[in-house]
């Protein structure tokens, strides 16, 4: 017994699916982001911190230009020296300005070059950068041939408070954009998925006792297909319905009658004994069971046939030895008959023919053993063969025109004539020759029935 393995929700799993893909994106594209802008405000915040610096050196300059080498170290006392900035500037030994706290100094090179710092609990951005300082020719004594160098520091805790903040500002983007799609998800997945139940509940009134149900054409893109191939898998499923129900009825039907005729025998042959041997009454008997046996038998491969179950394979068929077999296997019965077959002699019918010569035989059997079995006593059955066709005719002075509207139909008969067929021939025949992409056609001509298979030359 097979058990059911664990069903999930196609809406949880297309939800779930798409916040990953969120989280992944917009993860990605918030970490770039954040990558770009924090090395951006930290250009500009080191371009800042550049430009007090050199600001601070001119200003130093301009005071030394006017004081000289007398320059007393002042602190504090030089513009965009205020808020949390710390420096020092010093020539050689000699400190010309600085602050309270001097900053700790940092490499120096021919370009201004940035570090980090702390000094006093603050976390400092320190440019370290050369100073070129001048003196007047009127004054004495300079430290000008000393290299000049100044340290400037500021506070970066705003700096690293922006960067925390837009952070944060990304983060709860980020989750506020995942908890978006876990909660309208669904109900978008839902919408989405509407065709799909209406589809489902279209397939609920299908079944075996709605022949003819089919869904509902889509204007979805992609249940289209899905539509299309299931509405054909449906048609075919009533075509084998309709022929397993034609081939019960029409097999009900023949049991029905040779099974009427059996018992009538059993009961006429107790009741009011015939006085023939019991050799003759277990030959009808078994004559019945042949008849039986035929009709099941050409059921069951008719059936085959239009269900596609009897694969045709294409070979080069010569119809002279086809047609010699199909002439010897009927030869008793219209010799039974008083029926002539006349065939044209072996040698004459050099034909070959490209189809399966299975389904060939079947046609040409069936028509053959059709016009035996209906042609008058002391007729002629005539077996013509051309290179595209095969032709079959008998004499058939009961049948009318419209007669052969009917020709084809299972189970029909014209009157009594051919008693034991179940009219299944003509049916097997047709069935075959459209298997084969032949064609098969009845014409009544002055009195003559002629069965005409014909292909393509």
């Amino acid at each position: 017994m097979m058990t059911r393995s664990g069903t999930f929700s196609l809406r949880a799993r297309l939800t779930w699916l798409l916040a990953a893909v969120v989280l992944v994106a917009l993860g990605g594209a918030a970490r770039i982001v954040d990558l770009r802008a924090d090395k951006d405000i930290r250009q500009r915040f080191d371009i800042s911190v550049l430009a007090r610096a050199q600001s601070l050196a001119a200003a130093v300059e301009t005071e030394y230009e006017r004081e000289g080498p007398e320059l007393i170290p002042a602190v504090g006392v030089f513009p965009g020296t205020t808020g949390r900035s710390w420096y020092v500037l010093r020539c050689g030994q000699r400190v010309l300005a600085r602050t309270a706290d001097v900053p700790p100094e940092g490499p120096v090179a021919d370009s201004p070059t940035f570090s980090h710092a702390t000094l006093v609990g603050y976390s400092l951005r320190v440019v370290s950068l050369r100073v070129q300082m001048e003196q007047p020719a009127r004054r004495g004594a300079s430290v000008a041939d000393a290299p000049c160098t100044l340290h400037y520091a500021v506070d970066r805790g705003p700096l690293v408070r922006l960067l925390h903040s837009l952070d944060a500002i990304l983060l709860v983007s980020l989750l506020g954009a995942c908890l978006l799609v876990l909660l309208v998800t669904p109900w978008v997945v839902g919408k989405g998925l509407r065709p799909l139940s209406e589809l489902g509940h279209a397939m609920a009134g299908i079944g075996p006792d709605a022949p003819g149900g089919r869904l509902p054409a889509s204007n979805t893109t992609e249940l289209v297909p899905l539509v299309t191939r299931f509405n054909e898998v449906l048609a075919r499923m009533d075509a084998g319905l309709a022929r397993e129900r034609q081939f019960a009825s029409g097999l009900a039907h023949e049991f029905r009658t040779r099974l009427a005729e059996l018992r009538a025998l059993v009961d006429v042959e107790s009741r009011y004994p015939s006085g023939d041997d019991l050799r003759t009454v277990l030959g009808e008997v078994g004559s019945i069971g042949a008849e039986l046996e035929a009709t099941v038998t050409a059921l069951l491969q008719l059936t085959r046939i239009q269900s596609g179950l009897e694969q045709s394979r294409t070979e080069s068929v010569p119809l002279a030895p086809l047609i010699a077999r199909v002439r010897a296997r009927h030869q008793d019965a219209a010799q039974a008959r008083g029926v002539r077959i006349d065939a044209a002699p072996e040698h004459a019918i050099d034909v070959a023919v490209a189809a399966d010569p299975v389904l060939l035989e079947i046609v040409l059997d069936n028509l053959l053993g059709n016009a035996v079995a209906y042609a008058p006593a002391g007729t002629a059955v005539e077996l013509r063969c051309a290179h595209d066709a095969v032709s079959i005719g008998n004499a058939a002075p009961a049948l009318h025109e419209s007669d052969l509207a009917n020709f084809g139909q299972r189970f029909w008969r014209k009157g009594e004539s051919g008693s034991g067929h179940a009219g299944l021939g003509l049916a097997l025949a047709g069935a075959a020759a459209r298997s084969l992409g032949m064609t098969l056609a009845f014409e009544l001509r002055e009195g003559m029935l002629h069965a005409t298979l014909r292909w393509r030359d």
